[in-house]
């Protein structure tokens, strides 16, 4: 049994969210992280934990034209992390989810009122339920400073922490 994170990542951030989510899962359980162009789209019955994660884009999960105008704004040769698929549509290509496989959303995003900024977790965790997926954990927000791309530091000081002790919570939190 393992936990599976599944994330998408425009400029890096979320890529960093989501290793410390995973780090702090792994104080308790083996975890295996995915970008979402790579992740299986049937999640096996060795999953004990499924987290995904996006970063929040027009106050929801990442749609083409959002993700197109992120990529735009790159100034490195890498390009972005996530250039093919967003959360939103693995989400979507995801088969019914076995009844036992407890689930967490995450996202990144600017710091300030949910209302202002929205959530991609918030989405994300709802079609994780219409997948059948048994939510554990309330949709998580991680802050950004700002839409910068890869060239500034961008997460606020303290959410990498923060995101690793939520996942040792969520390994902690599991039934056995």
């Amino acid at each position: 049994m393992h936990a599976l994170v599944v994330f998408e990542s425009m400029y890096g951030n979320t890529k960093e969210i989501a290793a410390a989510v995973a780090a702090g899962l792994g104080t308790r359980m083996a975890v295996e992280i995915a970008e979402v162009g790579t992740a299986p789209t049937t999640i096996g019955d060795d999953v004990s934990l499924l987290v995904v994660g996006g970063p929040t884009h027009a106050h929801g999960l990442s749609q083409p034209d959002s993700r197109r105008s992120a990529a735009e704004r790159v100034e490195t040769d890498n390009g972005v992390v996530s250039p093919g698929i967003g959360l939103r549509e693995w989400l979507a290509r995801l088969g019914e989810m076995p009844a036992h496989v407890p689930a967490a959303a995450f996202d990144t995003r600017i710091k300030g009122p949910r209302l202002v900024w929205g959530s991609a977790a918030r989405a994300a965790e709802a079609k994780l339920r219409k997948a059948g997926a048994q939510v554990v954990a309330p949709a998580e927000s991680f802050y950004i400073k700002g839409p910068r791309g890869p060239i500034y530091p961008a997460i606020e000081s303290g959410e990498l922490e923060r995101a690793r002790r939520w996942g040792e919570r969520l390994a902690s939190e599991l039934p056995h």
